[in-house]
């Protein structure tokens, strides 16, 4: 799918921007919010929290540093989705890095978002494990064959169902192939907007407030 250099979301939606270690999840970030690699915390702009895993692996790169990378992950990790679930629980629009392999933590993610009245998407970025593998080497960080290995089983049937137009519990989706992501220059957030109020000549205005108002979004073509 090309949707052209802007993809739009409702505001206060998680937007998480999934893909294979090394398709360029980050090299997309950097580029659309001007991020440089060595944030330690999530960065406001465009109107969002912007959230990837590199800053809480700086956060903590210093103390961490002797041990093991085995070791270190779970606590990057986990800091990692806590950083987003608090962005979500404060009502933010959010825009987070994620492998997105994991499906526990989509129907997570998923639970707390509507538990604030927003909506979660997802972007895929649709990139041959080939490709991602390169990417890897190339930015000169790589997972280990085993756990590159699990991403992608898990990546298949991911992808297909992104391309078929349909991940629960997402309410929507975008894939984006290599050319697709390096085209986009903006992920923005768009305010609801109540419809019109009709008030006929022969009707008399009221002031009365109705008790509860639904705001419709329409999905962007």
């Amino acid at each position: 799918m090309d949707p052209g250099t802007a993809l739009r979301f409702p505001a206060g939606s998680l937007v998480l921007v999934a893909g294979l270690p090394g398709a360029g999840k980050s090299t997309m970030l950097d580029r659309l919010y001007g991020l440089s690699g060595e944030e330690t915390r999530p960065v406001r702009a465009g109107g969002a929290r912007v959230i990837d895993s590199r800053q809480s692996r700086n956060r903590w790169a210093r103390l961490l540093r002797p041990l093991p990378t085995r070791a270190r992950t779970p606590l990057v990790h986990a800091t990692h989705v806590w950083r987003i679930a608090r962005a979500v629980l404060g009502g933010h629009s959010v825009v987070a890095h994620t492998r997105g392999t994991w499906p526990h933590i989509l129907r997570g993610f998923a639970w707390l978002v509507r538990r604030r009245g927003g909506r979660m998407y997802l972007v895929l970025i649709d990139v041959d494990p080939e490709t991602a593998r390169a990417g890897q080497f190339a930015r000169g960080r790589t997972v280990t064959a085993a756990t590159f290995a699990r991403h992608t089983r898990r990546w298949g049937p991911l992808i297909e169902r992104g391309r078929a137009g349909s991940v629960p519990p997402a309410d929507g989706v975008t894939v984006l192939d290599r050319d697709a992501a390096d085209r986009l220059e903006a992920i923005l957030f768009v305010p609801s907007r109540p419809p019109p109020q009709r008030n006929p000549a022969n009707q008399r205005t009221t002031s009365a407030v109705p008790d509860r108002f639904e705001p419709r979004w329409r999905e962007p073509p």
